[in-house]
């Protein structure tokens, strides 16, 4: 064979190992970066949660609160 083709051929098979490897560490970087960013989602939907409990709690807390009142100023009406 002649000596350029063959020179031509190992440069075509380092680039094309080259290439790959990098296509593959794109790949794994981007699904690090994706495993990351669901982490954070989770983080953040758990969060969202824990204040909607927290603003149903509230809200049950105000409306026995607001009863509350009513019944003293019904005791107090009858006192008077």
């Amino acid at each position: 064979m002649n000596e350029q083709i063959i020179i031509s051929l190992l440069s075509f098979a380092g680039t094309l190992i080259g290439t790959l490897a990098g296509i593959f560490a794109a790949a794994r970087l981007s699904n690090y970066r994706i495993q990351q960013l669901e982490k954070k989602v989770d983080k953040h939907n758990n969060l969202i949660e824990r204040v909607y409990r927290i603003e149903q709690h509230e809200a049950v807390i105000e409306h026995k609160l607001k009863t509350a009142d009513h019944r003293i100023t019904d005791l107090e009406n009858e006192q008077n």
